[in-house]
């Protein structure tokens, strides 16, 4: 609130400056001006606690807490907020659950494994989704040109995409036959990037390991050694050597691309169509104790998403993330991506409107549906190590994703005209069933066990 009254003051003394300096018209002028400046439409809750420190790590995604902070956003709601770049994943997890930040940008799969039993246990909160899309794997320069004469090509002699991982498949063999393991990262292990990797290996046959409740590596029985890399090292990781290939988030397929030094082979939007991506987190404890607080911060994510998935505003938000305290990566090479265009094998730049999505297909909606697909996974690849019952899918994510919170955050945008009444979906919080995955197969959420039931490689239930 201080800030909005310093913004007013300031705006009023030079209203009154420029009526002094004019006459009568210039003074009603300035004074009608005045209340349009001073003027919001934001109406602003009994905020319990305005000062606020979010963490997020380096990538594309985490873009909604930037602009609510560089656009005035989340000042408009009464709320001064801190923004700051986390070293991993881990150390997000971490912080949030000891309080340290009082919320992040945060891989779907880490609030979601934090209340099914792995990994560190607590009670965190999904009140928004931050996007759908964004993900590549990328695989090194040696790699592709072992993979290409795997893959159909079209008239002018280009890739078809998408490429499956079937052209990947005798590249592996040959790495067996020489006696070296198929080496390739992905940034933790609930990570969107772990479950996309493995669905596109297994989609072509290629077992890509499993967990036990005494084996957390996810390497028993794989044909391909998965480990953990943060985001921003996977370039020099894979230029190193250590790594063949990665899944991992924007820039940092793009920047193997500038660096020369790999090639994406598919986007995560030909794995899962507008698949989930990342969601905002808190603690269930914040949102207990400063419910408005969480109302507050969600209205300013959700404008932020709908100002993103502004074709105009795009350029601007790719130089706000190009700033060393958000993203830090040249503007060249966040706009490949983030301008409605994707680049695979150097020069080979394809329009590609969704990469990025913030907003549109309700992309803020933490859907239950999109929840459930990632315990889904999670009992695939051994993560869960026992049964469930198809009731315990959807008794966990309702515990863990909140659209009661995004709704009344809605509601009041909604009010304020800040956004259509279109907007809100009218759901159950279940998507109807898809069949949009690289391999085809069936989703429907309110079958869960039936869907792990219907691959081939994995866990049966």
């Amino acid at each position: 609130m201080k800030s909005v009254l310093t913004k007013a003051s300031l705006f009023l003394t030079a209203v009154a400056l420029l009526a002094a300096c004019g006459g009568k018209d210039a003074k009603k002028a300035t004074i009608e001006a005045a209340e349009e400046g001073v003027a919001s439409k934001t109406k602003q809750l009994d905020i319990e606690k305005p000062q606020l420190t979010f963490g997020f790590i380096k990538l594309t995604d985490m873009a909604p807490l930037a602009i609510a902070k560089e656009k005035g956003f989340f000042e408009d709601e009464g709320l001064f907020v801190s923004v700051e770049a986390q070293s991993n994943w881990k150390n997000v997890l971490d912080r949030v659950i000891d309080g340290q930040l009082d919320g992040s940008h945060m891989l779907a799969g880490q609030p979601i494994a934090a209340g099914a039993g792995f990994g560190r246990q607590a009670q965190l909160v999904t009140p928004f989704s931050m996007d759908l899309n964004g993900n590549g794997i990328t695989v090194s320069n040696d790699v592709w040109s072992k993979m290409k004469p795997n893959v159909l090509m079209d008239e002018e002699g280009k890739p078809i995409h998408p490429i499956k991982a079937d052209a990947l498949k005798p590249v592996i063999t040959d790495y067996k036959n020489s006696g070296k393991p198929f080496k390739m990262g992905m940034v933790f292990p609930v990570s969107t990037h772990n479950y996309e990797i493995r669905y596109w290996l297994a989609a072509a046959g290629i077992h890509p390991g499993m967990y036990t409740a005494d084996n957390v590596q996810g390497q028993i029985d794989a044909e391909v050694l998965l480990s953990v890399t943060p985001p921003p090292q996977m370039p020099a990781t894979l230029e190193s050597g250590t790594i063949y290939g990665y899944c991992v988030g924007e820039p940092w397929n793009q920047q193997a691309v500038f660096k020369g030094i790999g090639v994406p082979v598919v986007t995560n939007y030909d794995i899962w169509k507008n698949n989930p991506e990342k969601v905002f987190v808190m603690t269930k404890k914040f949102v207990d104790d400063y419910p408005n607080t969480a109302i507050a911060v969600t209205k300013a994510l959700i404008r932020a998403g709908k100002w993103l998935d502004e074709p105009s505003n795009r350029a601007e938000a790719v130089k706000i993330l190009s700033m060393s305290q958000y993203v830090g990566a040249p503007e060249e090479v966040l706009a490949n991506s983030m301008t409605g265009t994707f680049e695979f094998e150097k020069g080979d730049k394809r329009d590609m409107p969704d990469f990025n999505v913030f907003y549109k297909y309700h992309a803020t909606y933490p859907f239950y549906s999109d929840g459930i697909w990632f315990l889904t996974q999670m009992r695939r690849w051994g993560q869960i190590p026992e049964t469930k019952t198809a009731e315990w899918y959807g008794e966990t994510i309702k515990d863990i994703y909140r659209p009661d919170i995004w709704k009344k955050a809605a509601d009041l945008l909604v009010a304020e005209g800040q956004i259509p009444a279109t907007d809100i979906p009218e759901t159950d919080g279940y998507k109807t069933a898809t069949t949009d995955f690289i391999d085809g197969t069936s989703y429907d959420a309110k079958d869960p066990i039936g869907y792990i039931n219907s691959f081939s490689i994995g866990n049966k239930d």
